[in-house]
């Protein structure tokens, strides 16, 4: 799950992004609207949701809310002390997802951001994502951290194989046989050097492959 946090708030900025980061999420930080609406503007490929505050320097939240459901459907939850109803209601004919009025438990709010993760999931079967790495496999792209990585062929379908059984060990065989075909005779060599290749091309995500000796290999949250 890669969260993007649109908050001025640096406490609430640095406690959230704690609390997410200890239970296998990552969060970018924006604490700024405009700088969150070129964001916006760049696109939103590689998140899984935002969490967007109202009132912020630069532009507010319902400025920088209209901007992202202008191009993407990326679930937004309001995180913001503006409790009023004509505030939330209007949250929502924007198209917010949930609204949060502060204070509100990091825990809640964590719960809710996997309810969402696990909808989103259910619903988009291509789209991949396990720590900083998403994977689109009906469009055949590859993000970490948001930033679109370019595979090999084989090098994507060996991540989408260990996408697939994040946390099995998975070892060179069976990858021969799901990436090459039952007909390939050559050596399982070929797996260790398309690992090596795809530890390169996903830069620091690429620790999240990890060689279990003697076993394979296990793909990792972190």
């Amino acid at each position: 799950m890669h969260i993007l946090l649109i908050e001025d708030d640096l406490q609430i900025c640095e406690v959230t992004e704690k609390y997410f980061t200890d239970k296998g999420a990552r969060i970018t930080t924006v604490q700024n609207g405009a700088d969150a609406l070129r964001r916006v503007e760049m696109g939103l490929d590689g998140y899984t949701l935002v969490l967007l505050d109202i009132m912020l320097p630069g532009a507010d939240g319902f400025t920088i809310c209209r901007s992202i459901r202008r191009c993407s459907d990326i679930p937004v939850l309001f995180i913001t002390a503006r409790g009023r109803e004509e505030d939330i209601l209007h949250g929502y004919d924007l198209g917010c997802d949930d609204y949060i009025v502060k204070p509100f438990l990091l825990s809640a709010l964590y719960a809710k951001c996997c309810a969402i993760e696990k909808r989103q999931t259910g619903g988009s079967e291509h789209v991949l994502t396990c720590g900083a790495i998403l994977l689109d496999t009906r469009k055949l792209t590859c993000y970490v951290d948001g930033t679109e990585v370019e595979l090999t062929q084989k090098s994507f379908q060996i991540l989408r194989y260990l996408m697939q059984h994040q946390g099995w060990v998975v070892d060179r065989n069976t990858l021969l046989d799901h990436v090459w075909g039952d007909d390939y005779f050559g050596v399982d060599r070929v797996v260790d050097n398309h690992i090596k290749y795809l530890r390169r091309a996903l830069g620091s995500a690429g620790a999240q492959i990890r060689t279990v000796i003697g076993r394979g290999y296990k793909l990792t949250e972190q």
